[in-house]
């Protein structure tokens, strides 16, 4: 096989399989559960799991999430030499897994494909460089992903992570490239145009979903982030 990119959704029913090529799964919206060995638990947005060929892993995840899933037939050496599977991903690569999920939603010929693959293969091989996510931050960006209904404050956020707010909001720049607010925002738009997409949710129940009561405030602040207002992506 040829490395390929593709978008990826999965159920919240558990599911286990092998395969013989390499696989890396990066969320680009939500989050998946994983099993294999050597770690156990959540993978979200910022991050790359690693699938060694052949080995056995187990996966769910909420029918809303979607991922951006590399079959590789081999793994660069930065990869080749990590002790975990779980590695958090530098935000050139971050920027460029949106730029694919664009360019995947259409049907793109296989120049162009390759195309795309080479240049994140290029990306990946800098992975090795990326410092690992503060874990005080990381859990933070769980409770943010498992909360986008709630009100989320930053001093609730911070307690979270062990910090002061004010060491929490520095950190969380730090580590995440953009303010505390701008993510809540990021991820609470990339979830309701995920449920506008793959569910027939009425958009008032969605705008509820994702923290907002009002679904003018809702409607305005979606527009303002895609530029096209949610009925446009309803089904």
């Amino acid at each position: 096989m040829s490395n390929h990119l593709s978008i990826r959704t999965y159920s919240r029913q558990r599911q286990g399989h092998a395969h013989r090529h390499h696989q890396l799964v990066l969320p680009i919206r939500g989050a998946i559960s994983i099993e294999l060995q050597g770690f156990t638990g959540k993978v979200a947005v910022g991050e790359c799991v690693i699938i060694r060929a052949g080995q056995l892993h187990h996966f769910r995840a909420d029918e809303s999430a979607r991922f951006i899933v590399a079959d590789l037939e081999t793994l660069p050496a930065s990869l080749l030499a990590a002790e975990r599977p779980l590695l958090p991903i530098t935000p050139p690569l971050l920027s460029y897994l949106l730029f694919v999920e664009k360019q995947l939603e259409y049907q793109v010929d296989s120049s162009l494909e390759a195309s795309v693959c080479q240049v994140f293969c290029q990306l990946l091989e800098k992975q090795g460089r990326a410092s690992c996510l503060d874990p005080r931050i990381r859990s933070a960006q769980i409770f943010i992903g498992e909360h986008l209904c709630a009100r989320l404050e930053i001093a609730t956020l911070a307690a979270i992570a062990c910090l002061s707010p004010t060491q929490f909001k520095k950190r969380f720049r730090e580590q995440l490239g953009c303010s505390v607010h701008q993510y809540v925002i990021r991820q609470r738009m990339e979830k309701a145009r995920a449920l506008l997409t793959h569910t027939d949710l009425p958009v008032q129940l969605i705008a509820e979903q994702v923290g907002y009561g009002d679904l003018s405030a809702f409607s305005r602040r979606f527009s303002r982030h895609f530029g096209l207002s949610p009925r446009h992506f309803c089904r």
